[in-house]
């Protein structure tokens, strides 16, 4: 397994890009650590196809370098990067048997057959797929397959980097979460630097132990699923990430104090520097709460989801959720609404303005 670092990376499809606009990818450095479990979070076209491909090898970027383990392979071809990938359809032979399809990659590249059938046997037990070894492929269920998808790129021992795009697309519903759980107890037990790429932020949250989020092709926050939801740096994260999103509201900012509907809204902490921009706060409905007093709103929609309550309320034109235990109030119903502080910041031109207490001390 390897270190993985972009640096300095870029790339367009244009032959002479001169706009930022130009760039299917803006300027990324990263770095995934050896053994690390990793997610590409974001909408469609926000450029996480573009990123993977650079990294396997089918894409040679514009600008800047791909490193495995601090050695430049910017300009090595996908075989000589030793990685393996499961797409979005299964990759198998449907003529072959299950073990056959496992044995392959390890075959093709002259393994003995005492290691092979090790492999096999191992990999077999850990996708639940001993039962079928002898089993044509043809033959088996869509989950199926693409478990013996995603064994044929765990099999190999010497891969720098297993890469997953959006593996669960043509999986049921009712079966996506087995194979998430699968797939994030088979790193734990391999240990093999993952990276999986992905929409659904389901996906990359219950498996990434680090998440990379992205939009318009720019990086816009890295951290853990804890971190991502806790504390977004960007407004596009608090909308992403989180059923339902966080609240932006639209305020004015006086003296350091942000103000929404002539109403006072107490921060997190210090607002940092001098901001010059378009000003909002953010909120997420787990940390709105109904109240005696506070900011006058109508509730304009209720929505009982089972473990809680979903209620949505109109302040002003802003629509603001919160999230309750037990039954909301009826829909036409005016509340007061109030805002845990240590959860609430203000945002300049979508980028977190204010520091959080903790980091003051």
């Amino acid at each position: 397994m390897a270190k993985i670092t972009l640096s300095n990376l870029r790339h367009s499809y244009y032959p002479n890009p001169t706009e930022p606009s130009d760039y299917a990818l803006k300027e990324i450095d990263l770095d995934w650590n050896d053994g690390g479990a990793y997610a590409l979070l974001g909408p469609s076209g926000c450029g996480k196809s573009t990123l993977l491909n650079i990294i396997s090898g089918l894409l040679v970027p514009s600008e800047g370098r791909i490193l495995f383990d601090d050695k430049d392979v910017t300009a090595l071809p996908p075989d000589q990067r030793n990685i393996a990938q499961v797409f979005q359809f299964p990759v198998i032979y449907d003529t072959m048997t299950v073990y056959d399809n496992l044995a392959f990659p390890l075959r093709n590249r002259g393994r003995d057959e005492t290691t092979v059938k090790t492999r096999v046997t191992a990999i077999a037990e850990m996708l639940e797929l001993t039962d079928m070894l002898d089993t044509k492929a043809a033959g088996l269920s869509p989950d199926n397959k693409q478990k013996i998808s995603m064994g044929r790129g765990l099999v190999r021992e010497d891969v720098n980097v297993v890469m997953f795009d959006e593996p669960l697309t043509v999986i049921d519903p009712h079966l996506k979460w087995k194979l998430r759980s699968k797939l994030k107890e088979l790193h734990q037990r391999i240990k093999a630097t993952m990276i999986y790429v992905t929409h659904d932020q389901t996906e990359a949250l219950t498996f990434a132990d680090q998440v990379v989020v992205m939009q318009d092709g720019e990086v816009v926050q890295i951290g853990t699923p804890v971190e991502l939801f806790e504390r977004p740096a960007h407004t596009f994260v608090g909308h992403f990430i989180g059923s339902p999103g966080m609240n932006v509201l639209p305020c004015d900012l006086r003296d350091g104090q942000a103000y929404f509907c002539e109403h006072q809204v107490a921060l997190e902490g210090a607002v940092v520097g001098t901001p010059n921009g378009k000003t909002e706060i953010g909120v997420r409905p787990e940390f709105v709460t109904l109240a005696t007093s506070g900011l006058p709103a109508t509730v304009s929609k209720v929505s009982d989801i089972g473990r809680h309550t979903v209620v949505e309320c109109d302040a002003d034109g802003s629509k603001i959720s919160a999230i309750v235990d037990g039954a909301g109030p009826e829909r036409g119903a005016a509340v007061f609404l109030q805002f845990q502080q240590n959860q609430t910041r203000l945002y300049v031109d979508g980028w977190i303005a204010t520091q959080a207490e903790e980091a003051q001390s």
